[in-house]
């Protein structure tokens, strides 16, 4: 069975729901995704550090990274995660795995296409292969309504509130989909 670690950070929660969509995607194709969530907690001293995250995902065959768009890019907390990750990146342990990512903000642009790019280059440097989104926009269902095609992004309007976080049905539909692709790429390639 293809296992799929999502890793990511999730501020107000929009991001979580975008990861709990993609696993959903994940598991309907036959995958076993893993839900793998950044917290503050974990840094320490201005460091990221959980054993247990590094050591899933170097048994993982495919890793999506996720993480809300703050200020054009990704946040801080995922990117002490990517740091304490170097020692991975040296060792070349995530060589030739299935990677790819997601991210959410408050803004229908949001410069959200800076944090996949980042993403995607993070990968790169780690050696993976990058796996895009394919799904045509589609104004009656939703579906990559923002027109992403490095992977699924969501958009949901700033509420301060202490409302619960909610995601557009087609923006979740999106992540879904995406999970269950990224489980066909990497059926295919892990033969």
């Amino acid at each position: 069975m293809v296992a799929i670690a999502i890793v990511y950070f999730s501020g107000q929660g929009h991001t979580h729901l975008m990861a709990e969509a993609l696993a959903q995607g994940v598991a309907a194709a036959g995958g076993n995704p893993h839900l793998l969530r950044i917290m503050g907690e974990q840094i320490v001293n201005g460091r990221w550090q959980d054993e247990t995250i590094l050591t899933t995902l170097s048994t993982a065959d495919g890793i999506v990274f996720g993480s809300p768009t703050y200020m054009g890019g990704i946040a801080g907390q995922f990117k002490c995660f990517i740091d304490a990750a170097s020692a991975t990146w040296f060792q070349q342990g995530w060589k030739d795995k299935i990677a790819g990512g997601f991210t959410h903000s408050g803004s229908p642009s949001g410069d959200k296409q800076g944090t996949l790019l980042y993403l995607a280059i993070n990968a790169a440097q780690h050696g993976m292969i990058w796996v895009g989104s394919t799904e045509m926009p589609n104004p009656e269902t939703g579906v990559n309504r923002l027109g992403s095609f490095m992977g699924p992004m969501g958009q949901s309007y700033l509420d301060m509130s202490d409302a619960p976080a909610q995601v557009e049905p087609g923006d979740l539909e999106s992540a879904k989909l995406y999970g269950q692709r990224l489980v066909a790429v990497t059926k295919k390639i892990a033969v």
